[in-house]
């Protein structure tokens, strides 16, 4: 379990399966959901569900997530 603080200051737990997807934004700044595994967009969805990604629907119709949180 790992703890991320939020845009608002608040801390949320977090799994270190859903610490592993946060790590893919160390690449870059936007993740498409067609760039995730199954097992991954489900993880994305419970990270959009604690408020740690938001969920967009870009200019191509295209799914993608964005981080959402504070960088240490």
């Amino acid at each position: 379990m790992k703890i991320v603080e939020l845009l608002n200051s608040l801390r949320v737990p977090i799994t270190n399966e859903e610490s592993e997807i946060l790590d893919k934004f160390n690449e870059s700044e936007i993740v498409l959901k067609a760039e995730l595994e199954p097992r991954e967009q489900l993880l994305a969805n419970n990270l959009v569900n604690k408020d740690v990604l938001t969920r967009r629907t870009n200019a191509e119709g295209k799914i993608a997530y964005r981080k959402k949180i504070r960088e240490d």
